[in-house]
């Protein structure tokens, strides 16, 4: 077996270094889950996040194959911290990896390669020989030090990402906007295996511009910034555009099930860009970004700060404060602290910004993932436009996570598509190449 990897060893894994939990379907608490999450709350909670828009067949299969998969980690090698609790809510529903995604990453390849794997770095694949009638795989192309190599195998497992780093391919969905975007992740899912796959014969799922896509620190890198950029403070304070306007509800559900939706909102906005406003009492209740809030001792000067029309800025802090309705604070619930006779509305944990010093944190869209990809079916087996499954092609991950997540996302469900249809689709790719 060989795996075939375009980044160098550092960045190997794609975007799985950044991931930090697995969202997976239990019936009872376990070592490092509070209680039980059956797989009819999973499913609501997907149906709930994609509005619909997943296959629900091959979601329910996930789903339902997602209760073995955290033992069967464990067993390779992959270790996870007791469940957390504060502001994520998610100890109940997601186990987090002990050291985060590369040290799971590591513990997965450590054991690959005690099982005899071979793994090539710095080699993106240039060409696929794929017979288009039945999806059958003859040959990769591979450039490894400027030298192109034929690789034949019996069978092909992609596992290559989406295109969220290929900018060029971001414009033809989203157009100029896409040159603010940041890309949370590795520079290296540019998806030309996609591409080359989807030239070939194979069926495309999903919408181009629809992605898993978060608001980050504006002042974090092009590429690679990962976790320590995202912001979670939105249900703490109000969001404004470059003019100063509030653009959404930011109290309207818990964060896990709703953060996923601003990187969309942000790229809506003038310029791409918009600034998470909150006031001292809010300050130490969120993990914070690698860069240090804007700091200012009055609304004016912060306004200033963040080069927003002052009286705007002015007006729309006011008319918020003026619309809080007083409630029971509680960030572990939907509490009844809420705006009134304000549009748009903030429906929970809404409290007035009126203790100095404010801060402000400027974000942008943060792409972590496309969901353009290969259609699959249930042995996550690539499927033919032209009809019919591939004859011993298969996939896992991001190339094919459009099949599930139509739209929207939800916290650790990126990990559940890559694990549970990656041992499916190994488990195949052997069973194929031994036929």
């Amino acid at each position: 077996m060989l795996v075939v990897e375009a980044a160098p060893e550092f960045y190997r894994g794609g975007n799985t270094r950044h991931t930090r939990n697995m969202r997976c379907a239990h019936d009872a608490a376990t070592d490092t889950l509070t209680g039980p999450y059956d797989e009819d709350e999973f499913w609501d909670d997907l149906y709930r996040v994609t509005e619909g828009h997943t296959d629900e067949p091959l979601a329910r299969h996930m789903i339902h194959l997602s209760k073995d998969m955290l033992g069967w980690i464990a067993e390779q090698g992959v270790r996870f911290q007791p469940s957390l609790g504060g502001t994520l809510s998610l100890g109940r529903t997601n186990s987090f990896f002990l050291g985060g995604g590369r040290a799971m990453l590591n513990a997965l390849y450590l054991t690959a390669e005690k099982l005899g794997v071979t793994v090539i770095y710095d080699a993106p694949v240039t060409d696929l020989d794929v017979e288009t009638e039945t999806g059958r795989f003859r040959s990769a192309t591979i450039t490894r030090d400027g030298e192109e190599i034929l690789v034949t195998a019996r069978a092909l497992v992609a596992a290559s990402g989406g295109f969220e780093a290929n900018i060029d391919w971001l414009k033809e969905g989203w157009g100029e906007r896409a040159e603010n975007f940041l890309i949370r992740g590795t520079p290296y899912n540019r998806g030309d295996v996609l591409k080359m796959l989807l030239d070939r014969g194979i069926e495309a799922i999903g919408d181009p511009t629809q992605c898993h896509a978060v608001a980050i620190d504006a002042r974090a890198p092009k590429f690679d910034g990962g976790i320590i950029t995202r912001l979670d403070c939105v249900v703490f304070g109000m969001v404004v555009n470059k003019h100063a306007q509030r653009f959404y509800d930011e109290g309207e559900d818990f964060w896990p099930k709703r953060y996923a939706i601003w990187g969309r909102l942000v790229a809506a906005q003038p310029d791409q860009i918009a600034y998470i406003v909150f006031d001292a009492k809010s300050l130490k209740m969120f993990m914070p970004s690698l860069f240090p809030p804007i700091q200012a001792n009055s609304i004016n000067e912060l306004a200033e700060k963040l080069e927003l029309p002052v009286e705007a800025f002015e007006k729309t802090v006011s008319d918020f404060n003026t619309a809080v309705r007083p409630g029971t604070f509680d960030h572990t619930e939907l509490d009844d602290c809420h705006t009134e006779g304000l549009e748009p509305q903030k429906s929970h944990w809404a409290r007035r910004i009126e203790d100095a010093p404010f801060y402000a944190y400027p974000v942008r869209p943060g792409i972590t993932f496309t969901y353009l990809g290969t259609r699959v079916d249930q042995d996550a087996r690539m499927q033919l436009a032209a009809g019919g499954g591939a004859e011993n092609m298969f996939a896992a991950g991001e190339i094919m996570a459009g099949n599930v997540l139509g739209r929207g996302y939800a916290a650790g469900i990126g990990m559940t598509i890559g694990s549970v249809f990656g041992r499916i689709a190994g488990e195949r790719a052997a069973q194929n190449a031994r036929n």
